[in-house]
């Protein structure tokens, strides 16, 4: 596995200092983000996404995934079509962001279920949407990784399996957290249940008695039971860890993931 970083909770740090903390921790990989007004923009042209992988590649750091969005990205679990529609466009500029990158992954947390509406016609809205940006995924080569994500849906691994299996995509799967399935769940059911369909991995920890995030291994997570689930399933991509803190934290995260892999 190679072990990365993503820049999510790294702030507004610059992609040259992302780079320089990636190379000081020892970092394989890092997960990159393009919103608006950064020197990741997502309205970059394709000789600046060039530019960039270039960047990364002679700094010795793969990209081994992205986010991208528009400032107003829309919520895709909506059932106003105007913000699935807007979720729609931030994923499909996305894809082509990461194609242009030459990057084989992107996280997507699809949004927030509202109370409105039916559980079924979210799930039938965002299927479709999927299965219309398919097609785009496949001709970037770029893995969409539906997210496991706080926003009460898709909330047992057999959801997340069902819904990835009737989109019927091989360029459409599951970015996995580890952790935010713990406050109900197994990170390990989740893992053995989803096999082939997980794209890429967030690593995360929580303690289940005070119902947080922590640094990892700090945490409930059985980390030997979910490195023989991810070995089971042959699993051996990126890992990509998400938890917040200062460069000395993130310097030692990348020592406890290396830990953690080797379990």
């Amino acid at each position: 596995m190679k072990i990365g970083v993503t820049q999510i909770i790294l702030g507004n740090m610059s992609l040259d200092d992302t780079l320089s903390l990636c190379q000081d921790a020892g970092y394989d990989a890092v997960e990159l983000t393009f919103g608006e007004g950064k020197d990741t923009d997502i309205n970059m042209s394709d000789a600046e996404l060039r530019d960039i992988a270039a960047k990364c590649e002679a700094a010795g750091i793969e990209i081994g995934s992205i986010t991208a969005g528009y400032a107003d990205r829309g919520n895709l679990l909506s059932l106003d079509a105007t913000q699935r529609e807007k979720g729609a466009t931030s994923l499909a500029r996305g894809l082509q962001v990461a194609g242009a990158l030459g990057v084989g992954g992107i996280l997507l947390h699809p949004g927030q279920l509202t109370a409105e509406g039916t559980y079924q016609e979210v799930w039938d809205n965002l299927v479709g949407i999927l299965k219309d940006l398919a097609p785009s995924a496949e001709a970037h080569k770029v893995a969409i990784g539906l997210e496991n994500v706080w926003n009460k849906f898709l909330l047992s691994p057999k959801e997340m399996r069902d819904i990835v299996d009737e989109i019927d995509s091989e360029w459409v799967g599951t970015y996995l957290d580890t952790a935010n399935m713990m406050a109900y769940g197994y990170p390990e059911h989740w893992i053995r249940e989803l096999a082939h369909r997980i794209k890429r991995v967030h690593f995360k920890d929580f303690a289940r008695g005070a119902h947080q995030f922590v640094n990892l291994l700090d945490g409930d997570t059985d980390w030997k039971a979910v490195m023989e689930a991810f070995r089971s399933i042959g699993y051996d991509g990126y890992v990509i860890h998400e938890v917040g803190g200062d460069r000395a934290t993130q310097i030692d995260l990348a020592q406890r993931m290396r830990k953690i892999v080797s379990m």
